[in-house]
């Protein structure tokens, strides 16, 4: 079996990559909510029981589900070697620049013998207390007087939990993601490593895009429609020129089926970060859609010309593109029905971002209570969860879930 097989949207999910929430949500405070892109601090204690509800959702629907801390620590448990690498590119791409404080983190990190609490440590965040007492720094020089205003030498990643963003599952392969901010792009590193040198993953898998990459895109923005189209929305997170490289990526390998690349251009605001919070797949036949993006939306085809390659302003309406390229007449539903103030509301907490587990069955926050009925009205199977605390950070079940496998 591949190691990633990720071919549609709705195909039996067997394997899936979650992140647990960690103490880098303890880490958040009002101060750093807009840098690190939270809009309120969640409480960690009832987001960590929605997310093992979730997973046991996942567990108890034959779901196999890993955890990105466990794949990294198998990493770091391979040898010395690849353990005191990533800990120096952990510290460099933290931003840790002046000699002292690279030297503090390094030997702390170091010290800590248990690899997971190492590879949460760095996930979690590294404050100055951390490493070094207080009358240590004062008055030996003017960056040690400077640097006890910050309270961490190495941010939290607090959205790690949305592990459907740093890289995408496409076909066979992965597109490892540039993401759009300095905050995020952090993240990738563990994917890194871990496509690099974990055995389960190592050179079993085509990587379509690197994270060195020019461009920004994340995988909020990927959608599989099927073996041979692939949806990315053009968004606040993802630019058109990483678009067309990867298109370009995709189109020149021959053992890749995908030949057709369909690009969704979506407003460019907090509220639609991502194709995924306003359009998901959820059945052969059917998607939900936030109403809001109808005006404004545009698609492109993109598909390849001998070497380069051939863009499209497709005509008709979105209905009708789906029809095109899927081959079946298409139903698309609504978030909350429609309704203009319920939809505002209901998309906000990611009424719209359903994590299709098989056709017609998919995962839901239970929050969205008006969206979920006309789901079962249009026969769906709409498993609810808990997510008061988990919407927090505005990603629902999709954006918490990187599908490793799915069913052909």
């Amino acid at each position: 079996m591949n190691a990633i097989n990720v071919k549609s949207e709705i195909k039996p999910l067997k394997k899936v990559l979650l992140h647990r929430p960690g103490k880098e949500l303890l880490n958040l405070t009002p101060d750093t909510l807009e840098r690190l892109l939270f809009d309120d601090i969640p409480y960690l204690e009832v987001a960590q029981k929605e997310h093992d509800e979730f997973a046991n959702i996942l567990k108890d629907n034959g779901v196999e589900v890993v955890y990105l801390e466990d794949l990294m620590t198998d990493v770091l448990e391979i040898n010395s070697d690849i353990k005191e690498t990533f800990i120096r590119q952990f510290i460099y791409e933290a931003g840790v620049r002046t000699p002292k404080y690279r030297s503090l983190v390094y030997e702390y990190l170091l010290s800590i013998s248990n690899t997971k609490e190492l590879v949460l440590k760095t996930m979690e965040g590294i404050k100055i207390d951390d490493i070094v007492k207080e009358e240590a720094i004062l008055g030996t020089s003017l960056v040690d007087m400077i640097e006890p205003d910050s309270l961490f030498v190495c941010d939290p990643m607090p959205n790690l939990y949305f592990t459907r963003d740093p890289f995408a599952s496409i076909g066979n392969g992965v597109s490892l993601n540039k993401m759009y901010s300095v905050t995020r792009n952090r993240e990738t590193i563990y994917a890194e490593y871990i496509f690099n040198y974990h055995p389960d993953f190592k050179d079993k898998v085509d990587k379509y895009y690197d994270r060195y990459n020019e461009f920004h895109i994340e995988g909020g923005d990927i959608l599989n429609l099927n073996s041979h189209v692939l949806a990315i929305g053009i968004s606040q997170r993802t630019n058109a020129n990483a678009i067309e490289e990867l298109s370009k990526n995709l189109f020149n390998d021959p053992d890749c089926l995908i030949d057709t690349v369909l690009a969704f251009d979506i407003p460019n605001s907090r509220a639609f970060m991502h194709l995924d919070t306003v359009f998901t797949q959820i059945d052969y036949d059917k998607f939900t859609y936030h109403p809001g993006i109808m005006d404004t939306l545009n698609v492109y085809e993109i598909t390849k010309n001998d070497n380069k390659i051939k863009v499209v302003l497709k005509e008709g309406s979105l209905e009708e593109i789906l029809e095109e390229y899927l081959g079946i007449d298409v139903t698309l539903i609504p978030c909350a029905g429609g309704d203009p103030i319920a939809s505002e509301r209901e998309q906000w907490n990611d009424g719209s971002n359903t994590l299709c587990i098989a056709p017609g069955v998919v995962v839901v926050y239970d929050r969205n209570n008006i969206t979920n009925q006309v789901l079962r009205d249009n026969g769906l199977k709409v498993l609810e969860m808990h997510g008061a605390e988990l919407s927090r950070g505005r990603g629902g079940p999709r954006c918490m879930s990187m599908p490793l496998i799915r069913e052909d």
